[in-house]
Protein backbone atom coordinates (compact mmCIF):
# COMPACT_ATOMS: atom_id res chain seq x y z
CA UNK A 1 0.00 0.00 0.00
CA UNK A 2 1.06 3.59 -0.46
CA UNK A 3 2.16 5.14 2.80
CA UNK A 4 0.40 8.20 4.18
CA UNK A 5 2.14 11.52 3.67
CA UNK A 6 3.84 13.27 6.56
CA UNK A 7 3.93 16.97 7.17
CA UNK A 8 7.11 18.33 5.64
CA UNK A 9 8.20 19.83 8.98
CA UNK A 10 8.19 16.38 10.58
CA UNK A 11 10.97 13.81 10.34
CA UNK A 12 10.80 13.17 6.61
CA UNK A 13 13.03 11.06 4.39
CA UNK A 14 13.33 12.87 1.12
CA UNK A 15 13.00 10.16 -1.47
CA UNK A 16 12.96 10.93 -5.02
CA UNK A 17 10.39 9.84 -7.69
CA UNK A 18 11.45 12.86 -9.52
CA UNK A 19 8.60 14.57 -11.19
CA UNK A 20 9.46 17.72 -9.65
CA UNK A 21 7.81 21.02 -9.39
CA UNK A 22 4.70 19.52 -7.69
CA UNK A 23 2.34 21.59 -5.63
CA UNK A 24 2.41 22.35 -1.94
CA UNK A 25 4.10 24.45 0.76
CA UNK A 26 2.56 27.78 1.45
CA UNK A 27 4.02 30.92 -0.04
CA UNK A 28 2.73 34.39 0.76
CA UNK A 29 2.50 36.68 -2.26
CA UNK A 30 2.13 40.30 -3.12
CA UNK A 31 0.12 41.72 -6.03
CA UNK A 32 3.07 41.99 -8.37
CA UNK A 33 5.73 39.77 -6.83
CA UNK A 34 6.06 36.63 -4.78
CA UNK A 35 7.53 36.61 -1.30
CA UNK A 36 8.53 33.35 0.36
CA UNK A 37 9.55 32.53 3.88
CA UNK A 38 13.30 32.15 4.23
CA UNK A 39 14.03 28.43 3.84
CA UNK A 40 15.62 26.74 6.83
CA UNK A 41 18.84 24.74 6.57
CA UNK A 42 16.94 21.51 5.76
CA UNK A 43 14.54 23.05 3.20
CA UNK A 44 16.47 21.76 0.20
CA UNK A 45 13.34 21.06 -1.85
CA UNK A 46 12.00 24.57 -1.23
CA UNK A 47 15.30 26.09 -2.35
CA UNK A 48 15.26 23.97 -5.50
CA UNK A 49 11.71 25.06 -6.32
CA UNK A 50 12.60 28.72 -5.80
CA UNK A 51 15.60 28.30 -8.09
CA UNK A 52 13.27 27.04 -10.82
CA UNK A 53 10.94 29.99 -10.23
CA UNK A 54 13.81 32.43 -10.77
CA UNK A 55 14.35 31.05 -14.31
CA UNK A 56 11.10 32.64 -15.48
CA UNK A 57 8.36 30.23 -14.42
CA UNK A 58 5.18 31.91 -13.17
CA UNK A 59 4.43 29.07 -10.78
CA UNK A 60 6.31 25.97 -9.65
CA UNK A 61 5.35 23.00 -7.48
CA UNK A 62 7.10 19.78 -6.48
CA UNK A 63 6.13 16.61 -4.67
CA UNK A 64 8.61 14.01 -3.40
CA UNK A 65 7.51 10.70 -1.90
CA UNK A 66 9.25 7.67 -0.40
CA UNK A 67 8.60 4.88 2.02
CA UNK A 68 9.96 7.25 4.69
CA UNK A 69 7.69 10.21 4.07
CA UNK A 70 6.33 12.89 1.79
CA UNK A 71 7.73 16.36 1.05
CA UNK A 72 6.27 19.22 -0.98
CA UNK A 73 7.22 22.73 -2.03
CA UNK A 74 5.83 25.50 -4.22
CA UNK A 75 6.80 28.98 -5.37
CA UNK A 76 5.26 31.72 -7.47
CA UNK A 77 1.64 32.55 -8.08
CA UNK A 78 -1.39 30.83 -9.56
CA UNK A 79 -1.90 33.70 -12.03
CA UNK A 80 0.74 36.01 -13.44
CA UNK A 81 0.85 39.19 -11.37
CA UNK A 82 -1.88 37.95 -9.05
CA UNK A 83 -1.88 37.54 -5.27
CA UNK A 84 -2.94 33.89 -5.09
CA UNK A 85 -0.21 31.39 -4.27
CA UNK A 86 0.31 28.21 -6.29
CA UNK A 87 -2.44 25.82 -5.19
CA UNK A 88 -1.69 22.91 -2.94
CA UNK A 89 -1.86 19.73 -4.99
CA UNK A 90 -3.14 21.66 -8.00
CA UNK A 91 -4.25 19.91 -11.19
CA UNK A 92 -2.50 20.45 -14.52
CA UNK A 93 -2.13 18.94 -18.00
CA UNK A 94 0.70 16.42 -17.73
CA UNK A 95 1.42 16.40 -21.48
CA UNK A 96 3.62 13.57 -22.72
CA UNK A 97 3.84 11.99 -19.28
CA UNK A 98 0.53 10.56 -20.50
CA UNK A 99 2.56 8.16 -22.65
CA UNK A 100 3.49 6.10 -19.60
CA UNK A 101 -0.24 5.67 -18.84
CA UNK A 102 -0.94 4.54 -22.40
CA UNK A 103 1.98 2.12 -22.43
CA UNK A 104 0.82 0.65 -19.11
CA UNK A 105 -2.67 0.03 -20.52
CA UNK A 106 -1.25 -1.68 -23.61
CA UNK A 107 1.04 -3.85 -21.48
CA UNK A 108 -1.84 -4.88 -19.23
CA UNK A 109 -3.69 -6.06 -22.35
CA UNK A 110 -0.55 -7.95 -23.38
CA UNK A 111 -0.48 -9.61 -19.97
CA UNK A 112 -4.09 -10.70 -20.46
CA UNK A 113 -3.20 -12.29 -23.79
CA UNK A 114 -5.42 -9.93 -25.77
CA UNK A 115 -2.63 -8.67 -28.02
CA UNK A 116 1.10 -9.08 -28.51
CA UNK A 117 3.85 -6.50 -28.67
CA UNK A 118 4.87 -8.22 -31.92
CA UNK A 119 1.44 -7.69 -33.50
CA UNK A 120 1.55 -5.35 -36.47
CA UNK A 121 -0.35 -2.12 -36.66
CA UNK A 122 -2.08 -3.48 -39.75
CA UNK A 123 -3.54 -6.38 -37.78
CA UNK A 124 -5.48 -4.07 -35.47
CA UNK A 125 -5.86 -0.98 -37.66
CA UNK A 126 -6.15 -2.25 -41.23
CA UNK A 127 -5.49 0.44 -43.80
CA UNK A 128 -4.74 3.18 -41.28
CA UNK A 129 -0.96 3.27 -41.80
CA UNK A 130 -0.76 3.02 -45.55
CA UNK A 131 0.23 5.23 -48.49
CA UNK A 132 3.11 7.58 -49.14
CA UNK A 133 5.44 4.63 -48.64
CA UNK A 134 4.07 3.67 -45.22
CA UNK A 135 2.99 0.10 -44.49
CA UNK A 136 1.39 -0.90 -41.19
CA UNK A 137 2.49 -4.51 -41.81
CA UNK A 138 6.08 -3.42 -41.15
CA UNK A 139 5.41 -1.67 -37.84
CA UNK A 140 4.76 -3.47 -34.55
CA UNK A 141 3.07 -2.40 -31.35
CA UNK A 142 6.45 -2.57 -29.60
CA UNK A 143 7.92 -0.14 -32.12
CA UNK A 144 5.09 2.32 -31.49
CA UNK A 145 5.64 2.29 -27.73
CA UNK A 146 9.43 2.52 -28.07
CA UNK A 147 9.39 5.29 -30.73
CA UNK A 148 11.21 3.14 -33.28
CA UNK A 149 8.44 3.00 -35.90
CA UNK A 150 9.88 5.77 -38.06
CA UNK A 151 6.52 7.58 -38.09
CA UNK A 152 6.83 11.32 -37.56
CA UNK A 153 4.62 13.96 -35.99
CA UNK A 154 2.05 15.92 -38.00
CA UNK A 155 2.51 19.67 -38.39
CA UNK A 156 1.62 21.45 -35.13
CA UNK A 157 -2.05 22.45 -34.93
CA UNK A 158 -2.63 26.22 -35.22
CA UNK A 159 -3.52 26.45 -31.52
CA UNK A 160 0.05 25.42 -30.66
CA UNK A 161 1.81 27.69 -33.16
CA UNK A 162 0.77 31.29 -32.47
CA UNK A 163 -1.24 33.48 -30.12
CA UNK A 164 -3.69 34.20 -32.93
CA UNK A 165 -3.99 30.51 -33.78
CA UNK A 166 -4.52 29.63 -30.13
CA UNK A 167 -7.35 32.11 -29.70
CA UNK A 168 -9.02 30.99 -32.93
CA UNK A 169 -8.65 27.22 -32.56
CA UNK A 170 -8.26 26.34 -28.87
CA UNK A 171 -11.70 24.67 -28.88
CA UNK A 172 -11.20 22.73 -32.11
CA UNK A 173 -11.70 18.95 -31.97
CA UNK A 174 -9.39 16.57 -33.84
CA UNK A 175 -10.02 12.87 -34.47
CA UNK A 176 -7.13 10.48 -33.77
CA UNK A 177 -7.19 9.12 -37.32
CA UNK A 178 -7.09 12.69 -38.62
CA UNK A 179 -3.84 13.31 -36.68
CA UNK A 180 -2.35 10.10 -38.07
CA UNK A 181 -3.31 10.97 -41.63
CA UNK A 182 -1.72 14.41 -41.34
CA UNK A 183 1.50 12.82 -40.08
CA UNK A 184 1.67 10.27 -42.90
CA UNK A 185 1.01 12.90 -45.57
CA UNK A 186 3.93 14.99 -44.37
CA UNK A 187 6.65 12.34 -44.49
CA UNK A 188 8.01 9.21 -46.13
CA UNK A 189 9.64 6.27 -44.34
CA UNK A 190 13.41 6.49 -44.27
CA UNK A 191 15.37 3.66 -45.90
CA UNK A 192 16.67 0.89 -43.69
CA UNK A 193 15.70 -0.02 -40.14
CA UNK A 194 14.14 2.94 -38.32
CA UNK A 195 16.17 4.38 -35.48
CA UNK A 196 14.82 6.01 -32.36
CA UNK A 197 12.76 9.15 -33.04
CA UNK A 198 10.21 10.63 -30.66
CA UNK A 199 6.73 10.99 -32.17
CA UNK A 200 3.34 11.64 -30.62
CA UNK A 201 1.74 9.83 -33.56
CA UNK A 202 3.04 6.54 -32.16
CA UNK A 203 0.89 6.97 -29.09
CA UNK A 204 -2.17 8.19 -30.97
CA UNK A 205 -1.95 4.88 -32.85
CA UNK A 206 -1.43 2.98 -29.59
CA UNK A 207 -4.62 4.55 -28.19
CA UNK A 208 -6.49 3.55 -31.35
CA UNK A 209 -5.26 -0.04 -30.91
CA UNK A 210 -6.46 -0.05 -27.29
CA UNK A 211 -9.89 0.96 -28.52
CA UNK A 212 -9.94 -1.73 -31.23
CA UNK A 213 -8.83 -4.47 -28.83
CA UNK A 214 -11.21 -3.58 -25.99
CA UNK A 215 -14.20 -2.07 -27.78
CA UNK A 216 -14.01 0.85 -25.35
CA UNK A 217 -12.51 4.32 -25.57
CA UNK A 218 -8.89 4.87 -24.61
CA UNK A 219 -10.08 7.18 -21.80
CA UNK A 220 -12.33 4.45 -20.40
CA UNK A 221 -9.48 1.94 -20.31
CA UNK A 222 -7.09 4.39 -18.61
CA UNK A 223 -9.70 5.09 -15.95
CA UNK A 224 -10.67 1.42 -15.50
CA UNK A 225 -7.16 -0.05 -15.46
CA UNK A 226 -5.12 2.69 -13.77
CA UNK A 227 -6.99 5.63 -12.26
CA UNK A 228 -9.69 3.76 -10.33
CA UNK A 229 -7.58 0.82 -9.07
CA UNK A 230 -4.92 3.19 -7.71
CA UNK A 231 -7.44 5.65 -6.28
CA UNK A 232 -6.02 8.59 -8.24
CA UNK A 233 -8.90 10.88 -7.30
CA UNK A 234 -7.37 14.01 -8.81
CA UNK A 235 -6.48 12.40 -12.13
CA UNK A 236 -8.76 12.37 -15.15
CA UNK A 237 -8.76 12.15 -18.91
CA UNK A 238 -11.09 13.70 -21.43
CA UNK A 239 -10.91 13.61 -25.20
CA UNK A 240 -12.29 17.09 -25.84
CA UNK A 241 -13.06 18.92 -22.56
CA UNK A 242 -11.00 22.13 -22.72
CA UNK A 243 -11.12 23.21 -19.07
CA UNK A 244 -9.22 22.04 -15.99
CA UNK A 245 -11.67 21.34 -13.19
CA UNK A 246 -10.76 21.82 -9.55
CA UNK A 247 -7.83 23.71 -8.03
CA UNK A 248 -5.28 24.69 -10.64
CA UNK A 249 -2.92 27.45 -11.69
CA UNK A 250 -3.10 29.18 -15.07
CA UNK A 251 -0.64 28.21 -17.82
CA UNK A 252 1.25 30.64 -20.06
CA UNK A 253 3.07 30.34 -23.37
CA UNK A 254 5.20 32.71 -25.41
CA UNK A 255 4.71 32.39 -29.17
CA UNK A 256 7.29 33.48 -31.70
CA UNK A 257 4.74 35.08 -34.00
CA UNK A 258 5.41 38.71 -33.24
CA UNK A 259 1.82 39.15 -32.14
CA UNK A 260 1.31 42.63 -30.61
CA UNK A 261 1.25 42.47 -26.87
CA UNK A 262 2.86 39.04 -26.66
CA UNK A 263 6.11 38.77 -24.78
CA UNK A 264 9.34 37.62 -26.32
CA UNK A 265 12.38 36.50 -24.37
CA UNK A 266 14.83 39.33 -23.90
CA UNK A 267 17.58 37.31 -22.22
CA UNK A 268 19.09 33.88 -22.73
CA UNK A 269 17.69 32.68 -19.41
CA UNK A 270 14.07 33.23 -20.36
CA UNK A 271 13.60 35.93 -17.73
CA UNK A 272 13.30 39.64 -18.17
CA UNK A 273 10.07 39.54 -20.14
CA UNK A 274 7.52 42.32 -19.97
CA UNK A 275 4.72 39.78 -19.59
CA UNK A 276 4.45 36.02 -19.18
CA UNK A 277 2.86 35.63 -22.61
CA UNK A 278 -0.58 34.29 -23.50
CA UNK A 279 -2.81 32.58 -20.95
CA UNK A 280 -3.26 29.13 -22.53
CA UNK A 281 -5.01 27.33 -19.68
CA UNK A 282 -8.05 26.52 -21.83
CA UNK A 283 -7.33 23.97 -24.57
CA UNK A 284 -9.22 21.14 -26.25
CA UNK A 285 -6.68 18.27 -25.90
CA UNK A 286 -8.10 16.09 -28.67
CA UNK A 287 -4.91 16.41 -30.75
CA UNK A 288 -3.14 14.49 -27.97
CA UNK A 289 -5.34 11.41 -27.40
CA UNK A 290 -3.02 8.72 -26.06
CA UNK A 291 -0.01 11.00 -26.17
CA UNK A 292 -0.69 13.97 -23.89
CA UNK A 293 -4.24 14.58 -22.65
CA UNK A 294 -4.26 13.34 -19.04
CA UNK A 295 -4.84 15.90 -16.25
CA UNK A 296 -3.40 15.07 -12.84
CA UNK A 297 -1.56 16.37 -9.78
CA UNK A 298 2.05 15.96 -8.75
CA UNK A 299 1.08 13.71 -5.85
CA UNK A 300 -1.12 11.46 -8.01
CA UNK A 301 1.73 11.13 -10.52
CA UNK A 302 4.05 10.04 -7.73
CA UNK A 303 1.54 7.41 -6.66
CA UNK A 304 1.17 6.20 -10.25
CA UNK A 305 4.91 5.83 -10.87
CA UNK A 306 5.50 4.23 -7.46
CA UNK A 307 2.80 1.64 -8.19
CA UNK A 308 4.03 1.06 -11.75
CA UNK A 309 7.72 0.53 -10.96
CA UNK A 310 6.82 -1.19 -7.71
CA UNK A 311 5.10 -3.97 -9.66
CA UNK A 312 1.52 -3.22 -8.65
CA UNK A 313 0.16 -2.50 -12.13
CA UNK A 314 2.00 -4.90 -14.44
CA UNK A 315 3.05 -8.52 -14.28
CA UNK A 316 6.85 -8.98 -14.01
CA UNK A 317 7.23 -9.98 -17.67
CA UNK A 318 5.42 -6.85 -18.89
CA UNK A 319 7.27 -4.57 -16.47
CA UNK A 320 10.55 -6.01 -17.76
CA UNK A 321 9.41 -5.20 -21.31
CA UNK A 322 8.63 -1.63 -20.29
CA UNK A 323 12.08 -1.23 -18.72
CA UNK A 324 13.94 -2.78 -21.66
CA UNK A 325 15.50 0.25 -23.32
CA UNK A 326 17.26 1.40 -26.46
CA UNK A 327 19.49 4.42 -26.94
CA UNK A 328 17.57 7.66 -27.40
CA UNK A 329 20.29 10.11 -28.51
CA UNK A 330 17.93 13.08 -28.75
CA UNK A 331 17.16 12.70 -25.05
CA UNK A 332 20.70 11.87 -23.97
CA UNK A 333 19.04 8.88 -22.30
CA UNK A 334 17.58 5.46 -23.00
CA UNK A 335 13.92 4.78 -23.77
CA UNK A 336 11.77 1.76 -23.04
CA UNK A 337 8.04 1.38 -23.59
CA UNK A 338 6.53 4.73 -22.60
CA UNK A 339 9.28 5.52 -20.12
CA UNK A 340 12.82 6.91 -20.24
CA UNK A 341 15.84 5.71 -18.30
CA UNK A 342 18.10 8.58 -17.22
CA UNK A 343 21.46 8.48 -15.47
CA UNK A 344 21.77 9.87 -11.93
CA UNK A 345 24.76 12.01 -10.97
CA UNK A 346 25.23 9.86 -7.86
CA UNK A 347 25.38 6.64 -9.88
CA UNK A 348 22.73 4.35 -11.24
CA UNK A 349 19.65 5.58 -13.06
CA UNK A 350 15.97 6.42 -12.69
CA UNK A 351 12.88 5.93 -14.83
CA UNK A 352 10.51 8.75 -15.73
CA UNK A 353 9.11 11.03 -18.38
CA UNK A 354 8.93 14.68 -19.35
CA UNK A 355 5.59 16.20 -20.30
CA UNK A 356 4.53 19.45 -21.96
CA UNK A 357 1.31 20.61 -23.54
CA UNK A 358 1.15 24.35 -24.09
CA UNK A 359 2.29 26.12 -20.93
CA UNK A 360 2.48 23.33 -18.37
CA UNK A 361 5.80 21.47 -18.25
CA UNK A 362 6.29 18.36 -16.11
CA UNK A 363 9.15 16.12 -15.07
CA UNK A 364 8.42 12.87 -13.25
CA UNK A 365 10.90 10.29 -12.05
CA UNK A 366 11.24 7.22 -9.85
CA UNK A 367 13.88 4.85 -8.64
CA UNK A 368 13.86 1.51 -10.49
CA UNK A 369 11.93 -0.19 -7.67
CA UNK A 370 9.41 2.63 -7.24
CA UNK A 371 10.44 3.31 -3.63
CA UNK A 372 11.36 6.95 -4.22
CA UNK A 373 9.52 9.27 -6.58
CA UNK A 374 9.53 12.94 -7.48
CA UNK A 375 7.41 15.18 -9.71
CA UNK A 376 7.83 18.84 -10.56
CA UNK A 377 5.83 21.10 -12.86
CA UNK A 378 5.84 24.72 -13.96
CA UNK A 379 3.12 26.88 -15.47
CA UNK A 380 5.41 28.70 -17.88
CA UNK A 381 8.59 27.43 -19.45
CA UNK A 382 11.37 29.97 -18.94
CA UNK A 383 13.58 28.21 -21.47
CA UNK A 384 16.70 26.07 -21.14
CA UNK A 385 17.44 27.34 -17.64
CA UNK A 386 14.01 26.16 -16.49
CA UNK A 387 14.53 22.71 -18.00
CA UNK A 388 17.97 22.35 -16.43
CA UNK A 389 16.73 23.46 -13.01
CA UNK A 390 13.83 20.98 -13.18
CA UNK A 391 16.01 18.02 -14.11
CA UNK A 392 18.53 19.04 -11.45
CA UNK A 393 15.77 18.91 -8.84
CA UNK A 394 14.81 15.40 -9.94
CA UNK A 395 18.41 14.26 -9.85
CA UNK A 396 19.15 15.71 -6.41
CA UNK A 397 15.95 14.42 -4.83
CA UNK A 398 16.38 10.90 -6.18
CA UNK A 399 20.01 10.91 -5.06
CA UNK A 400 19.11 12.21 -1.61
CA UNK A 401 19.59 9.61 1.11
CA UNK A 402 18.17 11.56 4.03
CA UNK A 403 16.25 14.66 5.03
Amino acid sequence: MLVASRNRRGPVRLAGLVGMVGALLAVSTGAAATATAEPGPDDALQREVEAIHRTGAVGVAADVTSTGGHDTARAGTAEAGGPRAMPRNGRFRIGSTTKTFTAAVVLRLVGEGRLSLDDTVERWLPGVVRGNGWDGERITVRQLLRHTSGITDPPPPPALKSAEGYRAERFRTYRPRQMVEMALRESHPAPGVPGWAYSNTNYVLAAMIVEKVTGHSWEHEVERRIIRPLGLRDTGVSRTYPFIAGRHASAYATFDDGHPGESTKSTATGTGTDSPGTDVTVLNPSMAVGSGSVVSTAHDLNRFYAALLGGRLLEPAQLDEMKSTVDAPALNAKYGLGIAEIQLSCGGSYFGHRGELLGYVTWAGTTPDGSRTAVVYVTRNGGQDTEEAMTALIDRELCRSGS
